[in-house]
């Protein structure tokens, strides 16, 4: 049985994938429930989500570590859509068709615009989801519990922002979560920088694994004292009284709605936020991958696309491959899909046979785990390397970092692609031409310009400026051997030129592949009686044999 890009067996890496598995099972247990929360759905739909992206989306994926399951990015579309489509069922109709528009998507390979976000917007992406998975779990980690799990936008619900927060943390400090999250903090750090290198056996058994089960021993040792646990601090799974009110928590799409145009809009938007955020985390998974394994990305929109069909009809949430559970996935030493697979297999175990246990597990306990994630995302020493590329590099990381700190994970990306289109068009601007100025004795002023291999509108502005700023009596050879493609616009503007020359007493040597040609009356007239047919399109000419 094949199963990831390096045709491992499922059980081939097992003593590397199933400790990891644990560790991301510990992640996505409070993301699930706190997204869901905070999506306004049912508890249970977050559950759902998490299950049917580990297992099902796990094993269609050409994924070898990326972990799937309910985004944080799509808790306001889902909050939203409940209340205005009428329901919680009509929701997942829309759901259902998102899957399927995401089906078509992958058939007519959109997965190749993830190949399109520059390097330094996805470490900008991955270092701005550390930062904030930081913010954001510094009130769970002193048992501040007000926000769920999974709220990572600025503005959150409780009317606080993501700085403002931690200013009513200082007055809320709850003393049993945070002890039992300083313990299991100090536990996993140790694990990981000393025992983790002593034996084999420290491996196997991850450290998050040990401080969650010392939270549950916590959390009944202290149960009614002063320094205990409350409730509220507690993981919170639905615990059925029987099976047949288990059974009642799943719900399905109301298929009478499907001719609602509204239903279309939701599921059009689900499939397309959805598919964009799959496509940044496999891009940014593919980075973190140790092994630097590359993911079919088409292949992936149809898993998600299987996966969404599968979750909408069960009454599950809309699934996404996220870059928390699938950083946790590589940094807990995950080798193939068979972590993320086993995890949603934990998922669904637990929630079936141990949901009471689960509620004995401190948030704080987690907030510690995720701390940790969210340290490695956001390495100090990243931004040293970042600023030492150059501010081409340094200026799109950073409006990246801020965009996501202070508003969400979407328009950061935007803000961060927009700052680096911005700087390609002015590296275009600057690299259209070079200039050599001949040092000579001669009465004429002698200039060679040389066009670039690809020269696009872009680079009309630089080519014009050149040109207007030769003095008179220049003699200018334009040497075009080089360049493969010359646009329309960057031609009239040597039709002109040829014009103005003349007033100016300016000589023109034009070189090409075509040959040589001096003074040409019009340049569009020379490409037009020298074409190369194979090579032209409507409004471009092509220069290339």
């Amino acid at each position: 049985m094949s199963l990831d890009n390096s045709s491992t067996s499922f059980f081939g890496n097992i003593k590397n994938d199933l400790p990891s598995s644990v560790v991301v099972f510990f992640v996505a247990l409070p993301l699930c429930l706190g997204i869901a929360l905070a999506s306004g759905a049912p508890l249970f739909s977050g559950l759902i989500a998490g299950i049917v992206g580990g297992i099902v989306v796990g094993a269609l994926s050409g994924s070898s570590i990326g972990v799937s399951g309910p985004a944080a990015g799509l808790a306001a579309i889902v909050l939203t859509a409940i209340g205005t489509l009428g329901g919680f069922e009509n929701f997942l109709l829309a759901v259902v068709l998102g899957g399927i528009i995401q089906l078509i998507f992958g058939i007519l390979k959109a997965g190749v615009i993830g190949y399109y976000f520059p390097s330094s917007v996805i470490k900008g992406m991955l270092t701005g989801i550390g930062i904030i998975i930081i913010l954001k779990q510094i009130p769970h980690f002193f048992g501040y519990d007000v926000v769920p799990e999974g709220d990572f936008a600025f503005i959150q619900g409780d009317g606080e922002n993501t700085f403002s927060e931690l200013s009513v943390v200082l007055n809320n400090i709850s003393y049993g979560p945070t002890i039992i999250a300083i313990i299991g903090l100090s536990i996993m750090l140790f694990w990981d920088k000393v025992l983790a290198k002593k034996a084999k056996f420290f491996k196997i058994v991850q450290g998050p694994f040990v401080a969650v089960v010392l939270g549950v021993l916590y959390y009944v040792a202290t149960k009614g004292t002063a320094y205990g646990i409350e409730s509220n601090h507690l993981v919170n799974v639905p615990i059925p009284s029987d099976f047949d009110s288990f059974l009642g928590q799943f719900s399905f799409p109301n298929f009478g709605e499907i001719g609602n145009p509204a239903i279309w809009v939701t599921a059009f938007t689900i499939a397309l936020v959805a598919s964009l955020e799959t496509l940044l985390c496999v891009e940014a998974t593919d980075k973190l991958d140790p092994e630097k394994r590359v993911t079919p990305t088409n292949r992936e929109l149809m898993a998600q696309g299987t996966g969404n069909i599968i979750s909408g009809m069960i009454g599950g949430l809309p699934i996404t491959q996220v870059i928390v559970r699938s950083s946790a996935n590589i940094q807990s030493g995950g080798k193939t899909k068979a972590s993320a697979i086993i995890h949603g297999m934990l998922l669904l175990v637990s929630v079936v046979l141990i949901p009471g246990l689960l509620n004995m597990i401190p948030l704080s306990v987690l907030a510690a785990i995720l701390l940790i994630v969210g340290f490695k995302l956001a390495k100090p020493g990243l931004f040293k390397v970042m600023y030492a590329l150059g501010w081409k590099q340094f200026v799109p990381f950073m409006v990246t970092v801020l965009g996501i700190v202070f508003t969400d994970l979407l328009i950061g990306i935007g803000m961060g692609l927009a700052v680096g289109i911005v700087i390609i068009l002015i590296k275009s601007y600057q690299n259209s031409h070079f200039l050599h100025i001949e040092d000579n004795n001669d009465a004429a002023h002698k200039v060679k310009m040389t066009l670039a291999e690809e020269v696009t509108f872009f680079n009309k502005g630089a080519i014009l400026k050149e040109l207007d700023s030769l003095p008179a009596d220049t003699f200018l050879e334009l040497d075009l051997t080089k360049t493969k493609y010359l646009d329309n616009d960057v031609i009239e503007i040597l039709d002109d030129f040829a014009i103005k020359a003349k007033n100016r007493n300016i000589s023109i040597k034009l070189t090409s592949e075509r040959g040589m040609v001096e003074n040409p009356p019009s340049f569009t007239e020379y490409f037009r009686l020298n074409p190369k047919p194979e090579f032209q399109e409507k409004g471009k000419l092509a220069l290339t044999k």
